[in-house]
This record gives structure tokens, sequence and C-alpha cells, in this order.
């Protein structure tokens, strides 16, 4: 059964203006369907009680008719109860606030739906809670990465990847590098780090540059020993975040690994896919004992949980065991890196 609309009565006292709504729920019902309920006094008297949106909504987009399982009435209610019910529905829609935070994470997680149909644009100037956030989550680049991107371990997630570059470029000759030179090449940051952070501090302004590259591999910011682990942890963070958001703007994005000393470890690898190619410098690591020794350690225990089916090895051996998994070195040569030759270790 169906209750005609033209039949329907708006309250004529209704004291919410509820025109501006009306498109955006004719949006909502278009993509969800009629999913609320409209109110009615009575079947003999059908003045809306609650609904005057939907009823308007429903107008907009041409429906004659409304299901009758759409549609309650208030029989059971003086005129009294009907007039306060009306004022109370309306006014304790008010009184619930937001958690702004994760409701921006739940909008963001929505990949296949455009929010700001709904009122939810978190890119517009004009949000009630000020633009103010709005500069603070660019500058930590929160539009891009958000924690609805990460995992448990708290670093964004990558997707597994396989690559076999011909040659590395470093990103500082990104930009000059004639787009046909690209193909079959890989941009690496086995650089210092000056020279890419604005990677960083403008993403989307090096994005065109980097996808005519067959593979770019993560920033490799820097992890120095004596660090505070908070800022080691942070610039692997910085690391992934960029990564992840490559792979979602379409770039294939091989993980570089780094580490520093063993508590390291805790968070290093963490958000790095497992049976991947994976990327690692040994630039700075030979003639140093002391290095040496830690990029052996961290390298051992990368080989342990990741389980990496390729590793890309820039700068060339130094005589690490990396077992049957396949290696491809690339020796280094200035900022451009020269064209490596490949080789496959076997497990000894």
């Amino acid at each position: 059964m169906y209750v005609k609309i033209h039949d329907i009565v708006p309250y004529e006292r209704n004291a919410r203006h509820n025109a501006s709504a009306v498109p955006v729920v004719a949006d909502s019902i278009k993509e969800f369907g009629l999913r609320g309920t409209i109110g009615l006094e009575s079947r003999e008297r059908p003045v809306i009680v609650w609904g005057h949106t939907r009823v308007e909504a429903c107008r907009s987009l041409g429906w004659d008719e409304i299901p009758d399982s759409k549609i309650e009435y208030c029989d059971d209610l003086t005129d009294e109860q009907i007039k306060a019910f009306r004022i109370a529905d309306n006014k304790t829609g008010e009184v619930a606030t937001w958690n702004k935070s994760m409701l921006r994470e739940e909008v963001r997680s929505l990949k296949d739906f455009d929010m700001s149909r709904f009122g939810l644009d978190f890119k517009s100037k004009r949000l009630d809670y000020g633009h103010e956030r709005l500069r603070t989550d660019d500058a930590y680049n929160l539009r891009l990465v958000a924690r609805s991107d990460c995992g448990r371990d708290g670093m964004p997630r990558m997707k597994r990847c396989m690559a076999r570059p011909a040659d590395m470029i470093g990103f500082n000759y990104a930009k000059s590098t004639p787009e046909a030179d690209k193909a079959g090449r890989c941009c690496h940051f086995f650089i210092d780090d000056y020279q890419f952070e604005r990677v960083w501090a403008r993403p989307a302004a090096y994005l065109e540059c980097l996808r005519g590259f067959d593979c770019v591999l993560t920033p490799d910011f820097s992890l120095y020993l004596d660090m505070p682990d908070a800022m080691q942890r942070w610039n692997r963070y910085r690391s992934q975040a960029l990564g992840h958001w490559w792979q979602e703007q379409g770039l294939r994005v091989v993980p570089t690994l780094s580490w520093a000393q063993r508590r390291s470890f805790l968070f290093t690898f963490d958000g790095v896919p497992r049976r991947s190619t994976v990327a690692v410098s040994t630039v700075g690591v030979k003639g140093d004992e002391g290095a040496l020794a830690v990029w052996r350690e961290g390298m051992a225990e990368a080989m342990s949980r990741l389980e990496p089916a390729r590793v890309l090895l820039y700068g060339g051996d130094i005589g690490f065991d990396f077992g049957a998994c396949e290696v491809v070195e690339y020796k280094g040569g200035g900022f451009r890196g020269r064209q490596g030759r490949q080789q496959r270790v076997e497990r000894r």
C-alpha cells in the first residue's frame, strides 16, 4: 500500500527551516533509498508530525507516493503531545555533537562515496570548526593519510609490489630527466634528506614528475643512531605514508628499508608488505665496522620478518648472504647511480 504525496499535509506552523536540506536528503534517498520514516497525525488527518524534509525530498525526486511501511501514525498521542513532540523531535537532534576526528576518519575510509554531497566536505574552507584545523591537516598530510589507512601497528600499509628496474635515478634529477628517459628506470631517495624534504612538504607538486618512472622507492628519511626513538619512528611513518599515498595515486612503489639500533626493529618494518620487492642501500656502510654491524643485523631481521621476494641493492655488495632471495645490484655513482648488474644469489 502507498500514501499519495499530494494527500500529505505539511504542518503550517512548522518552525523548522528545511529548504536547504532538501537537496542533500534527496541525494541520500537516491543513494541509499528512503530509510527513515514519516510521522503523520492520523490516517484521517495526514498532517506531518516529523519528516517534512523527507516528504519534500521525495517530491523533488518526482515521487507520487510513499510506501505505507514508511509511514507512522500518532493516533495514541493527544493534540498537545503531538505539538510538543514536533518541537522536541527537531530540537533533540541538535543536542548531540560530533567527535570530529573520528568522523573525519570514517568519511576518509569511504573510498567509493562522495560524502560532500551530504554536507561532509573536509576540503571546504567553510567548515564550522575552522579553516585553521585544515592548515594543520596539510602540515601533517592528514588529507593524504589518516588513521584509517594504518594497520594496528600505527604505520600506513603498503601493498605488495614486484619490480626490477634497469637503472636508478636520484630524486634530485627527477624533474630534469626527460620523460622518455624515465621508462624502465626507478627513482630513488638514497641522497641527503634536505634534497627531498620538499616531497613531504608538497607531495602533490611532485606526483606527475614521479609518474613517468617504472617504479618509485619510498623516501629514505634518515634514522641516525643518535636520533630520539620518536623521531626515528616519525621518519619511518613519513616514508610509509608517502608510499601508501603514491600507491593510491597509481604509482608502482617499492618500500625502502631502513633501521637504526636494535630497538628500532620494534617499528621500522611495520607496514612493509611481506614477500614483496624491497630496496636497501649500502652507501656509507663500507669501511665503517660499526655501521656495517648495524646494517647486517637489521638486514637479517628484515629478511626473517619480511621474507622479501627480491632486494634492490643500491651501492653494491658487502658480502651479506641473502640466501635464495633474488638480488639486483645497482652501483652508486654520483647522485644518479649507474645501470646495475642483476644476479640471483642462491642459498648456500
